[in-house]
């Protein structure tokens, strides 16, 4: 069974992880574990509260196979926690590593993108993250961008964000393309 960790932040973007988490668990049979900085419940930006499973310090990239993080108003307002060390854990062990809107910036951050091609909401909210050299690499695009076992989005593509997530876990079936049809037709 594949289990995905979902890092939250207080302020998290709650739409931008939800056909992901839905998709993976409820229909492709996948865990899906939250966790936030302290363990400690977390509201979305639309009032979602949330109780994780677990706090950062107790996400093991050996009992996982992807670290997703959602964007969400934390990183606009500079009060996120630094995911740095986690995400560097997460990618010194092979696994998945998907970041959507904001939270792309915050990968971007890390470093892991310098080599990677990727996206995110723009190339100077990238820029503005003192670790980023990939500007090279960044792509301009509504979609998804997924480079091996990377994943990043604007906050505008919860779908493909899912659909690339998927593939990159060898989730994405005949039966998860069929789930989410209704979701990609009402973005084309």
């Amino acid at each position: 069974m594949k289990r995905i960790a979902i890092a939250l932040t207080p302020e998290f973007a709650d739409w931008e992880g939800a056909l992901l988490m839905a998709a993976a668990r409820a229909y492709l049979g996948a865990e899906v574990v939250t966790a936030s900085p302290d363990g400690a419940p977390v509201t979305s930006m639309g009032g979602l509260k949330v109780t994780p499973d677990l706090a950062y310090e107790a996400l093991d990239p050996a009992d996982f196979d992807a670290l997703v993080i959602p964007g969400g108003m934390s990183w606009e307002t500079g009060t996120a926690p630094d995911l740095t060390p986690l995400i560097l854990r997460f990618s010194a062990a092979g696994r998945v590593i998907g970041g959507i809107c904001a939270a792309a910036g915050a990968v971007a951050g890390s470093g892991i993108l310098d080599n990677a091609a990727h996206t995110g909401n723009a190339l100077e909210a990238h820029k503005a993250w003192p670790g980023y050299a990939g500007d090279a690499l960044y792509r301009d695009q509504p979609q998804a961008v997924r480079d091996d076992r990377i994943i990043t989005a604007p906050g505008s593509a919860p779908y493909s964000f899912a659909v690339e997530i998927l593939k990159a876990l060898d989730l994405w079936t005949p039966e998860a393309e069929q789930e989410l049809a209704g979701f990609k037709a009402e973005h084309v």
